[in-house]
This record gives C-alpha cells, structure tokens and sequence, in this order.
C-alpha cells in the first residue's frame, strides 16, 4: 500500500508521518507545495491514500487537481473547520483538524483500511471552495448562547463570554462575571459557530475570547500557560502544536 503526505510545513509532515507508520502504514514520499505535488502526480504512480494538508506554500491544495487526475483516496488535514469541508466534493474518506490527534488519525486510518478504494476521478467544485476558504467574512457567527438556569432560559452574548471548555463529558462557557453555564454543544460544534478573529481552539479542552486574555507565559515543553481575566479553575495551556498558529491568531 503506498501513502504519500503532501504538507507544507516539514516538522508537521514529518510528525504526521511518525504517526502514519506507527499505525502500520508506511508513508514513501513527503511532498510540501503544489508545484512540486504535480510534477510528482505526473512522474509516478498514484499513491492508494493521500494525507492532504489544504492551504500549502504556493497556494490551495486544490489547484494540485486542475493540472492532474487524483484517483487515490483522501484524508484531509486542514485547520479549517466542518462548515467549509462541507463543501468538498469528491471522494475523501476523512478529514483531520490541525493539531491532530492521536486518535483522531487511527478512527481515519481504521476507516481507510475497512474500505475497498474506488480508482475515481476526483471531482470538486474548485471554485466554491476557494471562494468559501478565501472570505471567511460571509460566514454567519453566533452571536449569543441561550443557557438553562433551573426552569428558565438566560441569553449571554458572546462579547461576555470568557471561555468555553468540557469537563466530565460535558461542555461549558464561563462569563466575564465568573459563572459557569452547561450547554448541549460540543467544542467541536463551537469551534464550527464562533467568530475565529475572538475565538481560538488552544487545545482539546478549551476555546478562548482573546479579549478575555490578560497574560501570557511561556511554558514546559514549548507551550503557552494563558491567564484569563476571571477564570481560575485550572491552568490554560495552548498545546505545542497550537502555539505558533496560535501567536499568528494573536496579531
């Protein structure tokens, strides 16, 4: 079985690639921009799964397939969220957010391996995605949360909206005041509904409002300890793989 990775960025390649052949898979080739992914998809055989990364140095992922026919099957690896994967058109087993996870990767892996790969054409349309990768500002985010307080329902704006995190299988904001709110969304679902130039995913268990932020310092391992204005249950920590992308978000 022959898997490539295509990922602009090389530690995050060479990562996913440990990660790829820990679970019995073995990736032969590394290929980081689309000019260098065509010249390859022209010179050689196609692989049977690709682990795609969207948006590489010299531009969308996708223009890879205006010049050659993909007939391997796909996992994505992308930052972007489920609202714009929906978009995609072809025959993708999975997607993958950045930082990936662990287990994350084996349900994909899993997923491939139980199937039969069909030799398809790839077919998108290229320019609905781009359009919808390119201006994110036509997306429509929440803009208040309804929260069940005994019998009643309160609404809290988001602009009030410190961070929202899980906690023993359950999903929870914290206000500006300090209260803490159950809601029936996941992290991932909010990741999805919130405004991305306020909110950042730093890790599997939180997402923080940037305006909520009073401090930042470094940490053990290459991560960030974050200090929110009221929140004091525990430490914040943006995950290693998050930081850079994560000091990007900041400016």
């Amino acid at each position: 079985m022959k898997v490539i990775i295509i990922e602009d960025e090389k530690p995050s390649a060479r990562r996913l690639q440990r990660m790829v052949n820990q679970l019995g898979l073995e990736v032969d080739v590394l290929l980081h921009s689309v000019e260098e992914s065509v010249q390859w998809f022209k010179a050689n055989p196609h692989p049977d799964l690709i682990f795609l990364d969207i948006q590489l140095s010299d531009g969308l992922s996708f223009e890879i397939f205006e010049s050659v026919k993909i007939e391997s099957a796909i996992i994505f690896t992308t930052a972007y969220d489920e609202y714009a994967l929906k978009a995609f058109k072809l025959n993708s087993i999975d997607y993958l957010l950045k930082p990936i996870d662990e287990d994350d990767l084996e349900l994909a892996v899993e997923k491939f391996k139980t199937r039969i790969p069909r030799q398809e054409q790839v077919v998108l349309d290229f320019n609905e995605i781009k359009n919808l990768l390119v201006n994110p500002l036509e997306r429509q985010f929440k803009k208040r949360f309804s929260v069940q307080v005994g019998q009643h329902l309160k609404l809290i704006n988001s602009d009030d909206i410190e961070c929202f995190y899980s906690e023993n299988k359950g999903t929870y904001l914290h206000t500006n005041s300090g209260r803490n709110y159950l809601l029936n969304s996941t992290l991932d679902q909010l990741e999805q509904e919130l405004e991305p130039d306020s909110f950042f995913r730093i890790n599997r268990k939180f997402i923080v409002n940037i305006n909520a932020i009073h401090d930042m310092v470094n940490y053990t391992n290459s991560r960030l300890e974050i200090k929110l204005n009221s929140y004091k249950d525990e430490q914040v920590i943006v995950a290693r793989e998050r930081v850079k992308t994560f000091k990007d978000w900041l400016e």
